[in-house]
This record gives C-alpha cells, structure tokens and sequence, in this order.
C-alpha cells in the first residue's frame, strides 16, 4: 500500500501543510496538488463537491504524493466508507462531541476486527495497492472536528479513543457555540 506521509511528518513531531478544496474540480485539485502541501482535504460537507466530482479529484490529487482527505458532511457509516473507499487517505468528519460519536467514526472506517467497514475499495486499490486490505486500518487517518461546548468538555475522552489518529478544530461553529460570531481576523478575547 502507498504509504500515508502525514503519520511520518506526526512521527517526526512536525506540522503537516494542508490545503483545502472546495471548488467541484479534478483540475483544480490536480492544480492544488502541484503547490507543495502535505495533504489537500475535499470539502463534501461546506464546499460545492458531490461524489462523482470527489473522485475526479482524488485522480486529480493522485498525480503526486500529496496525501488525499475528505471531510464529509456527517458522521454517517455510509459516506465514510464510501469516500475511503474512492481513496481518501483519511477522512474529517463534523460535529463529533462524544467518545461515542468519535467511536462510531471509527469503526466505520476500520475493517474488521477494529470496526466494521464493508469490502469494496474500488478505487483505493488502484490508487493504493493491491495490499490496501492489509493495511488500511494502520494507514487511512480519522479526525473528529471539535466544534461545539459539549465536544471541548468530552475532549479527552475523545482523544483517548482508539483510532482517532488526530481532531480538527471548527473554528466558526466553535465560535458560534461559545457566543461569537464567526470570521476570519478574530478580535473577540481567547475564550478557551
């Protein structure tokens, strides 16, 4: 399987570089993936990208070893695995406030024994390998967005489940959920 390199740059305590993709274009992507980030995300949830464009641009993002995410629009077992599935490195997923939450994310992208993830990785195993299946479970990445009051009070717990490889903080719902408005240059004081 190609290797994921986001778990390399973690391992060597580095950031890693991300890009985000919202406008429905396998050309754009593959655009997007010449510029030099570590990772590109498709926004499924916010952004204008059905399934069909999803997959144009993860050919696009494939050119190159730039890791390819996804941040679908629900914790919903369906469209998680459908998206990895398509070749999503890892995948993003919205308003995850609970380890219940965060563990039913989990075992919807993990084949068993972990979780319970159907076999059909129709695209993945041409982008990937024809040794996807062996090591998915240890390679494809799982991020709850920490977006809301409940989900920062459930933080470490969330944190502690098994397969969650990393959080990715909502910066406008989490401001909408703790009394602010949303916007780019925040000069409401620290609230957290």
């Amino acid at each position: 399987m190609r290797e994921n390199t986001l778990r390399k740059i973690w391992a060597r305590g580095e950031a890693v570089v991300n890009g985000w993709l919202s406008i429905p274009s396998g050309f754009s992507a593959e655009v997007m993936a010449h510029q030099g980030f570590d990772s590109l995300t498709i926004d499924m949830q916010h952004g204008v990208v059905d399934y069909q464009v999803a997959v144009n641009m993860l050919q696009g993002i494939s050119t190159l070893g730039v890791v390819p995410l996804a941040r679908v629009p629900w914790n919903d077992p369906a469209r998680l695995m459908k998206i990895l599935d398509a070749g999503a490195y890892g995948v993003i997923c919205p308003m995850i406030n609970t380890p219940q939450e965060a563990e039913a994310m989990v075992r919807a992208c993990k084949y068993p024994p972990r979780g319970y993830r159907s076999w059909g990785p129709v695209r993945a195993s041409l982008y990937a390998g024809g040794d996807y299946g062996d090591h998915a479970n240890t390679e494809t990445i799982v991020m709850p967005m920490i977006e809301t009051a409940e989900a920062l009070k459930n933080l470490d717990d969330i944190l502690s489940v098994d397969g969650v490889d990393a959080i990715y903080v909502g910066p406008s719902d989490l401001s909408l959920a703790m009394g602010l408005k949303p916007r780019l240059d925040q000069t409401d004081p620290p609230v957290v």
